[in-house]
């Protein structure tokens, strides 16, 4: 069987995040969407995505092929009914069509039969559903990732709570921190450090690689992902990989991409003075759309920055390789490739984009291939009617 993960026309819905990735790229839990399907299939997926991306994320066909949409979170119920397909059929729950099973990749499945699944199913619809479905996709990977296994010893010098929901990975270091797993399970990963003072309220994923620095404080449910960097306050939130927020300031309700970097001192706010509902902007539609939350902070697309005291209205969207600085509240709405801040953004050129985004990659044993220059590319062409400049 060859199973491949397909955008399945969420690709829109869930920008800026999928402007760099496919939908099952994201990451929700402790594993990306991906992750959780491999695990559960037991397979290796390829992708089937959009046409600028399909480089960097290939696709891979064969005889018989099972296609899996990418924004929905992988379970057992699910693969059990996705193993009975038969080549022809589709998989549905209510209107939405979970997968289906071809010996050739079509765009028209109304000629295919109709299986129903009457089983819970859930997904990635929104982008705030990255952070308000994180608590159960933590919950769902960690009893999947620690079943059978044994946690590294946790030191006694460490002030622990339900000792057995916390999961320490080969190489985790953990000294003279606060452990709370009585409200969600705590996941530390391989190689990964909580330094001295961090207090720590479950549910907590800190993936391979990752650190919380000196007196970091969080509130679950929050998944930092694999070479990242976490410090002040962070509550309910998820950062997908090589970011970082190293320093004193508020991250709460918010979702940041890959190689983001928030400056010291920094903030979000994830409610507004009136308490009233959260609107985000919709890529979809061109314009602002209602949450339905009341708490919703900060959506920062992969390689965004801001400079240090940086202010965060509620709901704010920014882009793809942006960069925020100076005084004052920037437009809740920042489109890819700016630079500049309150007072007015400007065109953030290629160039010079790509020169840092290299230096900052190659800090990680990484550097800008040509497949991530020809993906950014194609974001600033689809981006520039935002740009004023």
């Amino acid at each position: 069987m060859n199973y491949i993960l397909a955008d399945f026309n969420r690709h829109n819905s869930l920008l800026p995040f999928t402007y760099t990735r496919p939908t099952a790229g994201m990451r929700c839990g402790i594993l990306t969407l991906k992750e959780k399907w491999e695990r559960r299939l037991n397979a290796s997926v390829s992708f089937l995505t959009q046409e600028y991306l399909q480089d960097k994320f290939p696709l891979k066909t064969a005889g018989d092929n099972m296609v899996i949409a990418g924004h929905i979170f992988a379970s057992e119920e699910l693969v059990s009914a996705i193993h009975q397909l038969s080549v022809g059929e589709k998989l549905m729950h209510g209107d939405e069509v979970i997968a289906f099973r071809e010996s050739v990749i079509t765009t028209n499945l109304d000629s295919l039969k109709e299986i129903v699944f009457r089983g819970e199913c859930d997904g990635i619809y929104n982008t705030w559903d990255i952070f308000s479905k994180n608590g159960n996709q933590l919950e769902a990977d960690f009893n999947l990732i620690t079943v059978g296994r044994k946690s590294q010893p946790i030191p006694e010098h460490n002030n622990i709570l339900n000792p057995d929901r916390i999961f320490l990975e080969e190489g985790a270091v953990v000294n003279f921190a606060t452990l709370n797993a009585s409200t969600g399970p705590i996941y530390i990963g391989k190689n990964a450090e909580v330094m001295e003072g961090s207090i720590i309220r479950g549910g907590f994923a800190l993936c391979d690689h990752s650190s919380t620095k000196l007196g970091t404080k969080v509130y679950g449910p929050t998944t930092v992902g694999p070479h990242s960097k976490i410090g002040g306050e962070v509550n309910n939130s998820v950062i997908f990989g090589y970011s970082n927020k190293g320093h004193e300031g508020f991250l709460g309700n918010s979702v940041l991409g890959e190689w983001c970097n928030i400056g010291a001192d920094s903030n979000t706010s994830n409610l507004k003075n009136n308490y009233a509902e959260v609107k985000l902007w919709n890529y979809e539609t061109g314009r602002f759309a209602k949450t339905g939350l009341q708490f919703c902070g900060l959506m920062m697309g992969d390689h965004s920055k801001c400079g240090i005291n940086t202010m965060f209205n509620t709901g704010t969207v920014i882009g793809v390789s942006a960069n925020i600085y100076g005084a004052g509240y920037p437009r809740n709405f920042i489109p890819s490739f700016s630079w500049g801040g309150p007072q007015g953004t400007m065109t953030y050129k290629t160039n010079k984009a790509y020169e840092v985004a290299d230096v900052v990659m190659k800090r990680r044993g990484l550097s800008l291939e040509q497949v991530d220059i020809d993906i950014l590319d194609a974001v600033f062409e689809k981006t520039s009617t935002y740009r004023k400049d």
